[in-house]
């Protein structure tokens, strides 16, 4: 069992950063980021595997960039140049998978989400 835990979220303006970060429990494989914005579905924002390959959905590529710490068992995700689309509650989630990681059933474990507002 593993358990995940969110910080780093808060109210910005559009234009600036955060960073989100993840602390687990134990050792992951695969991590992703998911964000679920009021009256939407859960959706796939970044991931990445236990070697260091990452993914990112097209909404956030070149803007988002999703980092690893084994030592520390943390993943972060640096969030620039933010949005208001981007507001949502961002979820971290670990799984044993190196395929699919845009699946959200592709996790097994999932942190209970930190707020991200990005107002105009």
């Amino acid at each position: 069992q593993v358990q995940l835990v969110e910080s780093g979220g808060g109210l910005v303006q559009a234009g600036d950063s955060l960073r989100l970060s993840c602390a687990a429990s134990g050792r992951t494989l695969s991590v992703g980021w998911f964000r679920q914005a009021p009256g939407m579905e859960r959706e796939f924002v970044a991931a990445i595997t236990g070697s260091g390959d990452n993914t990112y959905a097209d909404a956030v590529k070149g803007r988002f960039t999703i980092s690893r710490d084994n030592a520390m068992n943390m993943v972060y995700l640096q969030m620039n140049s933010l949005k208001p689309e981007d507001t949502a509650v961002y979820y971290c989630a670990a799984g044993s998978t190196y395929s699919d990681l845009r699946r959200a059933s592709r996790y097994n474990y999932w942190g209970q989400g930190t707020q991200v507002t990005v107002s105009s």
